[in-house]
């Protein structure tokens, strides 16, 4: 990705919290435990107090909610410790997003293909449970959103913050800020339909734009792939790499470019394995050629010639003051790409040309 965004506390992560105990100190101890029963969440007050307003309340995220609690630990009952281990492992793993996705060796994740092996019904109830928790039908309620606040305002806060107004993932789609009443998507980094246990955790949330979330990205798994594992960019990580990108043209005829006149280098080099998935997950190849081969691309030259015919500027001098624009502002008006794409035009003759 571009660069990264900047992690913003808020409420809404308490709904996680929930979940570590919910998980830790009701299911992992529910074999030998006896049956189900509110007691049991009386090391969480607020968590308690949310189960006894589902179990009184009738309201569809409400029994939704208790009703998996409950028959999830029903299911965990019956397995052996060694088992339960396992899960935990798993829960851990899942949860520890950035090291999950620099592949640390020690972070083994698991799956619901994994949990299935265990128990095949445990499985379908935590898919069913977990890819639930993120839902209107849940969050929207006033008992939950008493607690942890609403998504829309942690979406405010987190713009707040993260300014920029592109995708970091592809760094061409816009991004709605603070001044929208509407919002972008928060894409589960790490699939919610592939894994459990972190549906609800906003370090596995980001915003993408709606490209790369709902026509690129989809259900992919960045951190795995027929292969195995592999890394991957962590979407808030402390320490970024800036992505260098080279354009080359086969062509001077830009005005007729096809993706087959255009190749793409990316580095830096310390983290090829990284952008290599970034390029698969959310197209960046086909994305970044298609733009181009569009009008857009034919501005940028169109550019340089009324600078010459109205400043007097050498197209050479402008795509300096591009540059220095690129190292102020990348993404902005895809600086980043603009540039590249010029340096490309200058090696094949079209910028002499020009001048």
């Amino acid at each position: 990705m571009l660069f990264a965004y900047t992690y913003v506390p808020h409420a809404m992560e308490k709904m996680q919290g929930f979940i570590d105990f919910l998980f830790f100190e009701v299911w992992c101890n529910a074999p030998g435990n006896g049956d189900f029963h509110l007691e049991l969440f009386d090391g969480n007050a607020e968590l308690k107090e949310l189960m006894e307003v589902f179990y009184y309340g009738e309201t569809e995220g409400g029994d939704f909610f208790y009703g998996h609690v409950e028959r999830i630990y029903a299911l965990f009952a019956a397995l052996t410790l060694a088992q339960i281990d396992q899960l935990k492992g798993w829960y851990r793993a899942n949860n520890d997003i950035e090291k999950t996705c620099a592949n640390d060796p020690a972070v083994q994740v698991g799956r619901y293909a994994d949990i299935s092996a265990i128990d095949l019904h445990l499985s379908e109830q935590l898919a069913s449970f977990f890819k639930g928790l993120y839902s209107k039908k849940l969050l929207d309620l006033a008992a939950v959103r008493d607690k942890i606040g609403r998504v829309g305002e942690h979406y405010q806060a987190f713009m707040g913050v993260n300014t920029t107004g592109k995708c970091p993932f592809c760094g061409l789609g816009d991004i709605k800020g603070v001044h929208h009443t509407k919002r972008e998507a928060y894409d589960h980094y790490l699939p919610k339909a592939l894994y459990p246990f972190n549906s609800i955790n906003f370090r596995n949330l980001v915003p993408a734009c709606h490209e790369c979330n709902s026509s690129y990205k989809l259900s992919k798994d960045p951190v795995s792939n027929a292969a195995g594992r592999r890394k991957a960019f962590y979407p808030y990580a402390n320490v970024t790499h800036a992505i260098e990108l080279t354009v080359d043209l086969v062509t001077p005829d830009v005005d007729h470019l096809t993706a087959e006149d255009v190749g793409l280098t990316f580095g830096p080099a310390v983290v090829h394995d990284e952008i290599d998935t970034w390029r698969e997950i959310y197209g960046i190849d086909e994305r970044y050629k298609a733009k181009l081969c569009s009008g857009d691309a034919k501005d940028w030259l169109e550019q340089v010639r009324i600078m010459r015919d109205r400043c007097g500027m050498d197209p050479s001098a402008w795509l300096a003051t591009v540059k220095q624009q690129t190292e102020r502002s990348p993404v902005a008006n895809s600086n980043f790409l603009k540039a590249a794409f010029l340096e490309a035009c200058q090696r094949v003759g079209i910028l002499e040309a020009v001048a």
